[in-house]
């Protein structure tokens, strides 16, 4: 987790090793996790546990938005936040961008379970290149951008940056939002600062929230940013009605009153976003 904590999952078999272009790849096996996603040593999901990460990543903000129907997702090559964002009925487009082909081939062969189909889906775009180039090259403007990519210690650390998040606010739509993950409070609590800070520093809302991902051994942190859209401004009840009307089903982790308790931060974690 940092240079002085470390955890651990016992697995029985490994099904797959082999090395990208980009990364080491492999897909180990346990009684509890079932078929999980390692790259570079660092776990990344598995079939048992996603819904943890991919529910709360995807539909915080896709339910606060009143009606998302183009949504981007940087990284994800699992398929896994894609099929959360499909799920929602209002979504006409939803392209994916990653920078390694192996990930989204391997993903498509051994983790449907993670993902449904959805790389293949009709209402999918899914491209194989640089996420960074990608925002910086394109024309269209979604409602939703979710970056769902590895830690900023990984390739992906030029996308965690002031420079790469106002790229994004370019690429929104009136009223859209994009959704962050900023690593672990206690483990990191630096970097949740430095993040928030640049985060501050671009969009005018910027709306933290967290839970435990057990494949990350940790309370893991994550935002909602925006000029606009708030996610706490609907209460459960809103929340439900468009769960309802979007008719969003086999939800694990999300509900209507999750929705808000994913905003009741401990004061630990709120200290870290305080600006003086």
């Amino acid at each position: 987790i940092n240079p002085d904590s470390v955890y651990g999952f016992r697995f029985k078999r490994r099904v797959l090793s082999k090395k990208t272009q980009f990364q080491h790849l492999e897909l180990l096996e346990s009684k509890d996790l079932g078929l999980t996603l390692r790259l570079d040593g660092c776990l990344m999901t598995a079939e048992n546990e996603e819904f943890f990460y991919h529910e709360t990543l995807v539909h915080p903000a896709a339910i606060s938005h009143p009606n998302p129907r183009n949504a981007l997702i940087l990284g994800g090559g699992d398929g896994g936040a894609l099929e959360e964002l499909l799920k929602h009925n209002t979504i006409e487009s939803a392209t994916l961008v990653d920078l390694d082909a192996d990930v989204i081939e391997v993903s498509k062969t051994y983790l449907q379970r993670i993902n449904k189909g959805a790389l293949d889906n009709p209402r999918a775009k899914v491209l194989v290149g640089d996420g960074a180039q990608f925002i910086r090259e394109t024309t269209e403007k979604f409602d939703l951008i979710l970056l769902d990519l590895t830690d900023p210690e990984t390739p992906a650390g030029p996308l965690y940056t002031p420079a790469f998040f106002a790229e994004c606010k370019k690429a929104l739509a009136e009223g859209g939002a994009m959704v962050i993950h900023l690593g672990a409070p206690f483990y990191e609590p630096e970097q949740i600062r430095r993040l928030n800070t640049d985060l501050q520093a671009v969009f005018a809302q910027v709306n933290a929230y967290g839970l435990h991902i057990p494949l990350y051994g940790a309370y893991w942190a994550m935002a909602v940013v925006s000029d606009s859209l708030i996610p706490t401004a609907i209460d459960a009840a809103e929340v439900e009605r468009r769960i309802q009307q979007r008719d969003i089903t086999e939800l694990q982790y999300y509900n209507n009153a999750v929705h808000g308790a994913l905003f009741a931060l401990p004061t630990y974690y709120k200290k870290l976003l305080t600006t003086d």
